[in-house]
């Protein structure tokens, strides 16, 4: 995400980079255009984030990997705020006010002592559920139930630290990785996606409930990533399931596997979108690469860093604190002067 991140902001002919920061020690002191496979910019990659902070930039691309716990980044992306610096981030705050008070006051004060926003932008979370789905249901006159079904094949995934930390492949049945840290981080990460969706629709949360569950390598299975040894974890499903106020249902279920191949049952596309209610509608969405010896990888990633640079000049105007894009028009059970 960084590097194709850099390579968009150092093409693009409205922006300007003045900045590089970067998560590993081999990288500081190198030309962020270097590191973008592109021709020098002068503008020399830092891990010294007291650098950044003392920049004059009207944005920060903050593009690092998930991390346990959640709250992690909360510390830095906080500084950068109160610096005066707006944030669009791809690893997270899509929608703070779904946290706890202690997770989203101390960014809400941030924004405010910097004067800007907050911004969490992306595909999912970003996309598909709070306004490719939202603007689905406008199509509707009874909404009952919305399920979104995403599958990502992880087969080409180079990373040891995702597939085998943040993925979770290769644990041991028995650690029960559904109910443990992981879990934990993408709920409430994902709780994001279904609190923005439920007030999209103005119909608030009133209970979310999970139901995880791994599928086990029924064989070793390599990777360019590592492999993952028969009997261990080849592929997480993380799901949950909103249900709103008015009795209504969001289940929003992610599947990241080492191999399509044992979910057969998956097949349909990379999303499937199934709005119930009068009446039913049914959407696939699949992001690919046209070019057959492009990473698979690539076209995500590109939709992804599209979706945050594209938000760049709403997120800069926008009012100080956390940033949203409005709800398309979608299904209402009651006109706005009738609200709840």
């Amino acid at each position: 995400m960084g590097r194709t991140s850099l390579r968009r902001i150092i093409d693009h002919p409205d922006l300007e980079l003045v900045g590089c920061y970067v998560y590993s020690a081999d990288k500081a002191g190198r030309d962020a255009g270097e590191l973008a496979r592109r021709d020098p910019t002068g503008v020399i990659a830092t891990d010294d984030i007291d650098a950044i902070l003392a920049l004059d930039a009207d944005v920060v691309m903050h593009m690092p990997r998930i991390t346990l716990p959640y709250d992690a980044m909360n510390a830095n992306v906080a500084r950068l705020l109160a610096s005066g610096k707006n944030v669009i981030s791809t690893a997270g705050f899509h929608y703070p006010p779904a946290q706890p008070d202690d997770h989203a006051a101390p960014l809400a004060a941030a924004c405010a002592a910097g004067g800007v926003s907050l911004a969490g932008l992306g595909v999912n979370p970003g996309a598909i559920v709070e306004r490719v789905t939202l603007a689905a249901t406008g199509l509707c006159s009874r909404l009952d139930r919305i399920v979104i079904n995403e599958t990502v094949d992880a087969s080409s995934m180079a990373s040891p630290q995702f597939v085998f930390g943040l993925m979770g492949f290769g644990a041991a049945p028995d650690a029960d990785i559904t109910r443990g840290p992981l879990a934990a981080m993408y709920s409430a990460l994902f709780s994001e996606v279904l609190y923005l969706a439920a007030a999209g629709l103005d119909d608030p949360v009133a209970r979310i409930a999970p139901d995880h569950d791994v599928t086990i390598a029924p064989r070793t299975i390599t990777l360019p990533a590592g492999t993952i040894a028969a009997g261990t974890v080849a592929a997480t499903r993380w799901r949950w399931t909103a249900t709103l106020t008015s009795g209504a249902e969001i289940t929003l279920s992610i599947l990241w596997t080492a191999d399509p191949g044992l979910h057969p049952e998956d097949g349909r596309g990379h999303w499937t979108i199934d709005i119930l209610g009068r009446p039913n509608i049914r959407l696939t969405v699949a992001i690919d690469e046209g070019d057959p010896a492009a990473p698979p990888s690539r076209a995500l990633t590109d939709a992804t860093v599209a979706v945050a640079i594209a938000g760049i000049p709403a997120v800069v105007a926008a009012p100080p604190g956390f940033f949203a894009y409005p709800a398309p028009p979608a299904f209402r059970a009651r006109f706005p002067e009738h609200r709840r």
